[in-house]
């Protein structure tokens, strides 16, 4: 069976694929001066995935405040969509320089409502 950090590492590739969807990826975020580290991580393992098997990840934003983020993950074997792994990580904007909180709204209006129309979609 596939070890469980494993479903940790989909996450922060999924969570990557997602921010590139948005067109706002991390080589961009940390040009502006921002920093997004985790701050923890959930995971509930449903169903065992087995080396080989082919899964799929769907991450979506589930919060937002501008200085929070939370992204929740559901992982589906993809030949079944049996549920492997429910989760979420939570995620805070932290300025570059200071290592300090960091409110988009503020500071970074764009940036800001990139994030809320990615909520509401």
């Amino acid at each position: 069976m596939v070890h469980h950090s494993n479903y940790i590492k989909w996450f922060e590739e999924a969570r990557t694929y997602l921010m590139e969807e948005m067109n706002f990826g991390y080589a961009q975020m940390e040009a502006e001066g921002i920093v997004v580290p985790v701050l923890s991580v959930y995971s509930e393992y449903k169903t065992m995935a087995r080396f080989g098997d082919t899964v799929e990840i769907e991450a979506k934003i589930t919060e937002f405040t501008g200085v929070k983020l939370i992204v929740s993950y559901e992982i589906r074997d993809k030949a079944t969509g049996e549920i492997r792994c429910l989760g979420e990580t939570k995620h805070a904007f932290l300025n570059k320089e200071t290592y300090r909180p960091l409110s988009l709204k503020r500071k970074h209006k764009e940036i800001y409502d990139l994030f809320l129309n990615m909520m509401e979609d």
